[in-house]
C-alpha cells in the first residue's frame, strides 16, 4: 500500500462539450501530489474530479470481474479470456494488485481534505456539486472493491508523502458502513444545492443525484444479501429507487437505443462512460466482441452481423454462450436482435456473436465507441423487482418485473408465486436485460448468496471447483504492506 500511495498521479483534465456531453481530451499526470502544483485556488477543483472519473472508466471498461467469471460468455473465432473465466485463480494467477481502486480512492480523500479551505464565494454551489460527486466516486471504487476482494482497507486520509498508514483488511460489512455514509453524505450535498432538481442530470457521465440513488440502491441490495443486512437495507434500497423513479427517466421503446444511443441524448441511462472514436487504443471491452471481416467472410447474413474490417478495432473473441441464450425462452423477445446474431454459413450455423454494444459504423471501419452504461432505468426496475422478492412482497416484487418484461414483448410474468421461483426468474431476467453489461459475475455473487441458486453449479466452468468468490491478493500487496491478509479461500 505504502508504493501505492508514493505512486498516485493526479490528473489534470482539459474537459470539453462534445455532443452535449463531458468528454475526455487530454491527461496531464503529475510525478506527486503537492500542494505546490494542485488546489493552489478554486479553480483547481472542477477539472480534479473531472480527472477521476478516468479511473471509474477503466474499471467499467474491464470485465474481468464483472462478466468472465460469469456464464454469459464462450470463446468465438479466438480467446482473450483471462483465468478469472476459467476459475484457476490462486495467488499466484490472476491475483488483485488493488493500486488502481486506491489511486482513485486517494485522489477523493486528497480532494475532500484541500477543498474544506475554500469558500467558493461567488459560486458556493459548485463547491457543493465537487463534494457531491467526490463522496460518490469514493463509494464507487470501495464497492467495486469489496465485491471483488471483499475484505478491504479502509483508508480516508490524505497521503501527500511517504508516511502511509499500513493499514490491515476491514471486514466488508465495515466498508459497507462507509460506503453508505459517502453516498449520504453526497446525496445531502446534491440536495442543498440552491437550485437542485431530483430531475437533473447535468452530465450523464458524472454522478447527479438520480445515479448517486442507483449506486446506493446496488450497495444496499449488496449489503442485505451478501453481508447479512437483511430487510432494513432492503427497505432502504427501496427507497432510494423511488427517488429514481421521481427523476423523470423513461425505458426506451426499441431495445437496441439501450446501447445504440449516446448516454447524453438516452432517456434510460442515468449514467455511463463516455467513449469517442480513437480516444482510446482500439475502444471500449465491446472489441472483443467484434468479429473482423475475414472470419465472418461468406455469411449468408452478413448484413445482420458488427463487423469490423481491420482486427485492430474487431477482435472476434467473445460470442454470446449456450446458457446465456437459453435464458430467451420466447423467440418473439424484442432484445434478441439487440443482443446476438447467429452467423450463417453455407455448410449452417457458425457463431453467435454479440450484436449489443455494436460500435459505430464510420466510412472507412466500426469502432467499438458505444457508451459503457453503469446504470439504466430498466436494471434499477429489476432492483425492485430483486428488493420486494427478498422481503416475501411478491405481487409488488412481479409488477417491476413486468414493467421489463413489457418492452421486451413477452407478456406479463405468469409462472409460480412461490417466492424462490420468482427470485430466478429474476435472476434470468437480468440475464437476458443485462447481457454484457459487465453485472453478471456480481448478480450471480448475490444471488447465490441469498439463497437463489449455487453458483457452483450454475456456473459451468465453476463446476467441480471450490475456486472462492473473491479474488486473491498479489505478492506485490503483500510486499508493500504486511499488515494484508490473504483472501479467504487462498
Amino acid at each position: 500500500m505504502k508504493r501505492l500511495f508514493l505512486n498516485i498521479l493526479m490528473v489534470a483534465f482539459s474537459a470539453s462539450v462534445i455532443s452535449g456531453c463531458d468528454a475526455i481530451l487530454d491527461v496531464k499526470p503529475q510525478s506527486s501530489i503537492t500542494e505546490q502544483v494542485f488546489f493552489k485556488n478554486e479553480s483547481d477543483f472542477e477539472p480534479n474530479v473531472v480527472g477521476i472519473y478516468t479511473v471509474l472508466r477503466s474499471l467499467a471498461n474491464n470485465v474481468t470481474y464483472g462478466t468472465e467469471r460469469g456464464e454469459e460468455l464462450i470463446s468465438a473465432s479466438n480467446s482473450r479470456f483471462t483465468v478469472a473465466w476459467s476459475h484457476t485463480l490462486s495467488p499466484s494467477s490472476g491475483a488483485i494488485n488493488y493500486a488502481e481502486w486506491y489511486r482513485g480512492i486517494g485522489h477523493c480523500n486528497l480532494l475532500l481534505d484541500k477543498i474544506q479551505d475554500f469558500s467558493f464565494s461567488s459560486n458556493p454551489d459548485l463547491k457543493k456539486k465537487i463534494l457531491a460527486e467526490a463522496y460518490a466516486l469514493r463509494a464507487f471504487f470501495y464497492f467495486h472493491l469489496i465485491r471483488v476482494i471483499g475484505d478491504a482497507p479502509i483508508m480516508l486520509e490524505a497521503v501527500v508523502d511517504e508516511n502511509v498508514p499500513l493499514l490491515s483488511r476491514s471486514p466488508a460489512a465495515d466498508v459497507m458502513e462507509q460506503i453508505q455514509l459517502d453516498l449520504d453524505a453526497s446525496i445531502a450535498q446534491f440536495t442543498s444545492m440552491t437550485q437542485f432538481s431530483k430531475s437533473s442530470y447535468p452530465s450523464k457521465y458524472r454522478f447527479a443525484y438520480g445515479s448517486v440513488q442507483a449506486l446506493k440502491a446496488d450497495a444496499l441490495l449488496w449489503s442485505a444479501k451478501v453481508l447479512g443486512g437483511g430487510n432494513a437495507d432492503l427497505e432502504k434500497a427501496i427507497t432510494a429507487i423511488n427517488e429514481i423513479e421521481a427523476t423523470g427517466l423513461d425505458l426506451n421503446d426499441d431495445f437496441t437505443d439501450v446501447s445504440g444511443v449516446r448516454a447524453a441524448g438516452n432517456k434510460e441511462v442515468l449514467m455511463a462512460a463516455y467513449y469517442q472514436r480513437d480516444e482510446t487504443p482500439g475502444g471500449n471491452y465491446a472489441k472483443n466482441a467484434l468479429p473482423f471481416l475475414s472470419i465472418v467472410q461468406g455469411a449468408l447474413n452478413l448484413d445482420q452481423i458488427p463487423y469490423a474490417v481491420s482486427s485492430g478495432n474487431g477482435q472476434g473473441a467473445y460470442q454470446i454462450s449456450p446458457l446465456s441464450r437459453s435464458l430467451f425462452t420466447n423467440p418473439a423477445d424484442k432484445r434478441i436482435p439487440g443482443t446476438w446474431v447467429l452467423e450463417m454459413q453455407a455448410t449452417g450455423p457458425k457463431v453467435s456473436w454479440i450484436t449489443k454494444y455494436p460500435g459505430t459504423k464510420y466510412a472507412d471501419d466500426r469502432i467499438p465507441d458505444n457508451d459503457l452504461i453503469l446504470y439504466r432505468l430498466a436494471d434499477v426496475y429489476l432492483m425492485k423487482a430483486e428488493a420486494y422478492a427478498a422481503m416475501s412482497d411478491i405481487p409488488n416484487s412481479v409488477e417491476y418485473l413486468d414493467k421489463v418484461r413489457d418492452r421486451a414483448e413477452t407478456g406479463a410474468y405468469t409462472g409460480s408465486m412461490n417466492k424462490a421461483d420468482v427470485e430466478r426468474e429474476i435472476l434470468n431476467e437480468r440475464g437476458r436485460e443485462l447481457f454484457f453489461e459487465n453485472k453478471r459475475w456480481f448478480d450471480l455473487v448475490r444471488f447465490h448468496l441469498g439463497g437463489t441458486i449455487d453458483v457452483y453449479t450454475y456456473v459451468p466452468n465453476l463446476a467441480g471447483k471450490t475456486t472462492p468468490l473473491f479474488w486473491p491478493l498479489n505478492t506485490t500487496v503483500f510486499a508493500n504492506n504486511p499488515n494484508i491478509g490473504q483472501t479467504d479461500g487462498y
